[in-house]
């Protein structure tokens, strides 16, 4: 099987590209440090598994899952990350993520997880699977989007040209995420989200 190792810390990226590497069946077919690296890579030379981090810059994993699900349907990802947050769950899972597996696991489980996937199983913790059944994320992706890029400090301005949209929507788009979490303001909200795993 062909994989594509997408994380943004460059030893544990080499790491887990080297491990890989070593396993019969296994061929690393290439290493980028967040989803828009990695959707360059596949442009070029289609993996069968994409192997990826959630929080990364430039382009989340579970961004880079949405546009894969969009554009490489054929592409299975998979999910690794040290946060079992249960919106990352509920969200990945909705976009058609085949396994999440946590970065404590044994390189045994991980390469058993792929082949799993690659006959077509979905590989999740029943635990974890459970705890994305308790939490919905009331946000849009829109909504989603602004209070992530408002959370590191951007401007309102700068948000709408990064989403291609007015500046009026994105204040709107704002005002509607800070309700629904019941926040105090954007950067609140952002917390908010982020603790929940919802951006």
């Amino acid at each position: 099987m062909k994989v594509l190792v997408v994380e943004d810390q460059a030893l544990v990226r080499g790491a887990i590209g080297s491990l890989l590497g070593l396993e019969s069946g296994i061929d690393v077919v290439g290493l980028a440090e967040h989803g828009q690296a990695a959707l360059a890579l596949i442009a070029n030379n289609p993996p069968d598994i994409v192997l990826t981090d959630i929080e990364m810059p430039e382009m989340t994993g579970l961004e880079l899952a949405a546009e894969i699900q969009r554009h490489h349907s054929q592409i299975h990802v998979v999910v690794m990350t040290t946060f079992s947050k249960s919106g990352y769950i509920k969200r990945a899972l909705d976009l058609g993520v085949k396994a999440f597996i946590l970065k404590e696991q044994p390189t045994e489980y991980l390469t058993s997880a792929l082949a799993a996937v690659m006959q077509g199983k979905r590989v999740i913790e029943p635990e974890l699977a459970l705890m994305a059944l308790d939490d919905n994320d009331p946000l849009s992706d829109k909504e989603r989007q602004a209070i992530r890029l408002a959370g590191e400090g951007m401007a309102t301005k700068l948000i709408a040209q990064r989403l291609c949209l007015s500046e009026g929507t994105v204040r709107n788009y704002l005002s509607e995420a800070i309700a629904k979490l019941n926040a105090t303001n954007r950067i609140d909200a952002a917390r908010i989200a982020k603790q929940k795993g919802w951006i």
